[in-house]
């Protein structure tokens, strides 16, 4: 595939302030599908080379004024950072399960205490997965690094989450604010130091039509269902036009909510990058909720077409095995009375079940990366325009490379982002 530069289509920008993406998408198909054969081969350790090789693809693809980002995270430092991680989850697992044989008046409680540090740890995790990458992450020479508690993060996240439940979601554009504002005041490229300047309550006014459609219609449902008398008419049918509706107005509401999803995330996004700061530098979004929405539907379909070709496939051997079966035992029979291991058809069978298998996983895998890393990176860094990137030039390089033990966390507790 012809190698091709887009850049962002934003409101006015100067000639020098480009972000651009050098799309090669059949490069990362190939990345991809050899990653999952050697996934299958090494029993899953391939996957933090993987990662690095994606990442270092698409971040090396990814210009700035003229200039290529550079990722040299290394696939050793995540197998190491996830190794450090088991040794620390893998005895709190243990003692907890202990604890519930031990004392089973207590098992409800050890389970309770297991899902709090879990959760915080998840935190913990995605913090310092984000301060590996950046630390990981260099422009014009310079590293990107970040500084503050993992710990402090995850507490006040927990305590903001836990008021997002009792609202609703109608807290969430705070927690969101603050969330964006922790991380990024810990941020820095060089000595320039980041900051977030977006404010809670214009992601509010923005998204509260849709926490009408998907929260509020939830509720209208909940009412509407709790003014049916179901205790006198328990043992009776409910009328069928009552069901009808009911059945109906609950379709549409999942329906509506399935779509009014990548619309709030582009708002989300739009917001974000309307606040971030890196010195004096910018950032703007044109990114439209239609647009995910058909990266959606893109990722719906090739599943759908990979379903129905596994079944054709399928469809295929069964015949072949059905037409041929007479044959193929009476083969496999006097081999394995040759050899004197009498279950040689079955474990056969059970071999080339496996491999379908692993075949069929690794295939909805590779459609569910392609689509959710290549093209949604794709699209986001084509919505984007910077402003005053001439004022980096001075940026003199601080901040050290961090350990991995973030990435290894969030992996195990599989809370990592890309």
């Amino acid at each position: 595939m012809t190698d091709q530069v887009i850049s962002t289509n934003g409101p006015s920008p100067r000639p020098g302030d480009r972000i651009g993406f050098i799309r090669n998408g059949g490069r990362f198909l190939h990345l991809l599908v050899r990653g999952a054969l050697l996934q299958i081969v090494t029993f899953g350790f391939y996957r933090f080379w993987l990662t690095t090789d994606l990442r270092r693809h698409l971040w090396s693809r990814t210009t700035l004024n003229g200039e290529n980002f550079e990722y040299t995270g290394r696939g050793r430092e995540l197998l190491v950072g996830f190794l450090i991680a088991l040794a620390i989850l893998v005895p709190i697992y243990l003692a907890v399960f202990l604890i519930g044989i031990w004392l089973e008046n207590l098992r409800a409680f050890s389970s309770l205490l297991l899902i709090l540090f879990m959760f915080l740890f998840g935190q913990f995790a995605l913090y310092r997965a984000r301060r590996y990458r950046l630390s990981r992450t260099i422009w014009r020479g310079v590293r990107f690094w970040m500084t503050g508690s993992g710990w402090a993060y995850a507490l006040r996240a927990f305590g903001w989450q836990i008021l997002v439940v009792l609202s609703l979601g109608l807290v969430y554009p705070w927690y969101a604010r603050w969330r964006e504002s922790f991380k990024m005041r810990n941020t820095y490229y060089g000595d320039a130091p980041g900051a977030f300047e977006g404010r809670g309550g214009q992601f509010f006014k923005r998204g509260f039509g849709l926490w009408l459609l998907t929260v509020g219609g939830l509720l209208a449902l909940g009412a509407v269902a709790a003014s049916f008398d179901w205790i006198r008419l328990e043992g009776k049918e409910v009328p069928r036009a009552a069901s009808i509706a009911l059945g109906a107005a609950v379709s549409l509401w999942l329906l509506a909510s399935a779509i009014a999803y990548p619309y709030f995330r582009a708002i989300e996004w739009r917001w974000w990058a309307q606040g971030v700061r890196l010195g004096n530098v910018s950032l703007h979004s044109t990114l439209r909720g239609g647009q995910l929405l058909k990266l959606y539907l893109r990722i719906i379909g090739w599943v759908l077409l990979l379903l129905i070709g596994w079944i054709v496939i399928g469809a295929i051997l069964a015949l072949i095995v059905h037409l041929g079966l007479g044959d193929l035992k009476l083969l496999l029979s006097e081999t394995s009375a040759r050899m004197k291991s009498p279950g040689i058809f079955h474990i056969a069978v059970l071999v080339v079940a496996v491999i379908l298998y692993l075949l069929i996983l690794m295939s909805f895998g590779v459609v569910q990366r392609f689509f959710t890393m290549h093209e949604l990176w794709r699209i986001i860094v084509e919505s984007l325009t910077v402003e005053n990137v001439a004022s980096l030039e001075g940026v003199i390089q601080r901040g050290d490379a961090t350990s991995a033990l973030g990435e290894g966390l969030a992996d195990s507790l599989d809370v990592g982002g890309f």
